[in-house]
């Protein structure tokens, strides 16, 4: 029997019901035998009839499914991909079924890695005691010590965790489109240092105990007759939500309660906690962020936090369909200007190529042919071409088409320009530091002479 079934049929009594209490002296005493026979039907059991149990495979084996050598997710035995309504009309078994295998997927991103990528697991906090919970992000090797180039990036909010953008990429469609590996594999590749940030590990879950159950304190100098009037609220409101609770969750399942991470219990405190401990201590002359969607409003909140440390620290910051908003974090003049990369004149300008806008990534050109560093762009989800520019409402960083109207896909399709973007980044800031280097180094001569 179906979850709809025995909701009309539930339906239907309490119409008749209430028909039959706008009626006589017979139709009440009906009234009366219905509502002997529905007090003798235990809901709970019969919704438990209804949904199978809540436990599924703790492996992707058991789940009885594997990826392929093009990192796509198939059935072991029928190659098919994932089918997310396995059992029809259950959608709540199947969006159970469907988080249980997120979460190995998760486990399996972050064998990954360590054992593909290379990467090295760190907790967090740093001095965090034995029994407090934790959080962690991946480094690579050098990414303390590379003298040159350090890559951080930062997914979105929601479901996804250190190496993900998109859970239902990588389930639906494949490892390369919907985890950061391509990036950090490409990173390192070019010499890259590389920190994987994992913003939405904020807290652990707990079993709620019954001291935490109370919805008040104990009240222990109130008069009584208010005591006992609020021990009345509070049973009626738990009868009344036990009985709701047969219908939403006729499983009984443990409820729960967080316990926050120290320094790590949201995105931005994560950004800002990892900034000051890893980041600011690293050896590398340019540091580049990517960040995805909620991460670029917590780089924004960075900027705000440590404006100062971030211009003299980061080189270039690539955002994919970033959610940030200037105006509503209150960022400052001073850092809107540096995203939006206004020169002296506050000149901005595009450079024509085959009769397309497109985005000049890095370079700013100033009225004297001097060129100046573009120091943010935002890739967008947008059906025109990739790089072609995107007009804003706001005074913010320059918008340029991923290429993609899919907003978990923006990473993926813009990774090519971004590394682009980048190495035009370092080449025109060694540049200037060279140019920087030789006026001052005739300055001497002339001084001297």
């Amino acid at each position: 029997m179906s979850i709809s079934i025995i909701s009309l049929i539930w339906l239907t009594l309490w119409i008749n019901m209430a028909q039959l209490q706008q009626g006589g002296p017979d139709e009440k005493e009906k009234t009366t035998a219905l509502k002997d026979l529905l007090s003798r039907i235990d809901l709970d059991e019969l919704m438990k009839k209804d949904e199978p149990p809540l436990e599924f495979p703790d492996t992707l084996e058991g789940f009885e499914y594997a990826f392929n050598e093009k990192g796509q997710l198939r059935h072991i035995a029928t190659g098919e991909p994932f089918v997310f309504n396995a059992r029809e009309d259950l959608h709540r078994w199947n969006q159970k079924r469907y988080e249980a295998l997120g979460e190995i997927i998760t486990k399996y991103v972050y064998e990954l890695l360590e054992k593909d990528c290379k990467l090295k697991k760190v907790s967090l906090p740093v001095d965090a005691t034995e029994s407090e919970p934790k959080n962690f992000i991946f480094m690579s090797e050098d990414a303390m010590t590379n003298p040159d180039k350090l890559m951080i990036l930062i997914h979105g909010s929601g479901v996804v965790r250190a190496g993900q953008w998109a859970r239902r990429l990588i389930i639906n469609e494949d490892l390369d489109s919907g985890t950061q590996i391509p990036y950090i594999k490409r990173a390192m590749d070019e010499g890259y240092g590389v920190i994987v940030l994992n913003p939405n590990e904020n807290y652990i879950e707990v079993e709620k105990t019954k001291s935490q159950m109370h919805l008040y304190s104990d009240g222990s100098d109130e008069p009584a007759e208010k005591r006992e009037r609020k021990d009345k609220t509070f049973k009626e409101a738990k009868k009344r939500r036990d009985f709701y609770e047969k219908y939403r969750n006729p499983q009984k399942e443990k409820e729960m309660v967080p316990l926050y991470i120290r320094d790590n219990g949201s995105p931005e405190e994560h950004l800002i906690y990892v900034w000051d401990h890893f980041i600011t201590h690293s050896a590398a002359e340019n540091t580049f962020f990517v960040a995805h969607s909620y991460g670029g409003l917590a780089f924004v909140e960075l900027m705000i936090q440590r404006e100062a440390d971030v211009k003299n620290k980061v080189t270039a910051v690539a955002l994919t369909d970033s959610v940030h908003n200037v105006w509503h974090q209150e960022a400052g003049k001073t850092i809107r200007e540096w995203m939006r990369e206004v020169d002296k004149q506050g000149l901005r300008k595009k450079i024509i190529c085959k009769g397309i806008a497109v985005a000049c990534y890095r370079k700013h050109y100033h009225r004297d042919g001097k060129s100046s560093i573009r120091n943010c762009c935002n890739w967008v989800s947008s059906s025109e071409p990739l790089d072609t520019s995107v007009e804003s409402m706001l005074p913010d960083c320059p918008r340029v088409s991923a290429g993609t109207e899919r907003h978990e896909l923006t990473s993926w399709k813009s990774l090519p320009s971004i590394f682009k973007f980048f190495t035009e980044a370092s080449e025109a800031k060694n540049s200037s530091l060279k140019a920087a280097l030789t006026r001052r180094s005739h300055r001497i001569k002339h001084e001297e002479i």
